[in-house]
């Protein structure tokens, strides 16, 4: 729907709206989506069977398959939604994988087992210090409660957000700067 269509405080606003900021966030958010996406499915697309033992935990069979058409969704389909190409059915099956992220860190919360002290020397074993020796004291403070608290809800917050800005874009489309509709000339 275009801003002009609805009633604005500043209808003289309602031009700018439909051919500047409109366009302009949908690039915005395709492209952050988009490399996202590919940022994130660059290690796995370079070890696409990295994640079998993963995906078999969580019901997918075989997991050998399963983890290589997750690495190409993610990384493939990262570019396919930064470019605007195919975007609805590819924002789609990247927002459902996404809302299965989301549900496993919801579902799977970050325990306390990497702070045990056995945890936090093996994090820095072999003379690599994760730790400052002032984040040391602040994990020994409570036992690391606060840090795991914090890496659970930005886990769980980054998921649910860019599950539903994937979702956006399967259900909104592209957008008019994209290569669905600019060489296309139709969206999907």
């Amino acid at each position: 729907m275009k801003q002009s269509d609805t009633r604005l405080v500043l209808p003289l606003m309602a031009v700018f709206y439909d051919r500047v900021a409109q366009p302009l966030a949908f690039v915005a958010l395709r492209v952050l989506v988009g490399a996202m996406l590919v940022i994130a499915g660059w290690p796995k697309i370079q070890a696409p069977f990295a994640m079998a033992s993963f995906a078999e935990s969580l019901g997918m069979h075989p997991g050998w398959l399963w983890s290589a058409v997750l690495a190409a969704l993610e990384f493939v389909g990262g570019w396919m939604i930064l470019l605007g190409f195919l975007t609805r059915p590819t924002a789609l099956a990247n927002g459902v994988m996404l809302a299965v992220t989301f549900w496993f860190h919801w579902a799977h919360p970050y325990g306390a087992l990497a702070l045990t002290p056995e945890g936090i020397a093996a994090a820095n074993a072999a003379g690599q210090t994760l730790f400052t020796p002032d984040g040391l004291r602040n994990l020994a403070a409570d036992g690391g409660a606060m840090f795991l608290q914090q890496v659970q809800s930005k886990a769980e917050g980054y998921s649910a957000l860019w599950s539903v800005a994937a979702l956006f874009l399967a259900a909104f489309g592209s957008g008019p700067l994209s290569v669905d509709r600019t060489i296309m000339k139709r969206e999907f």
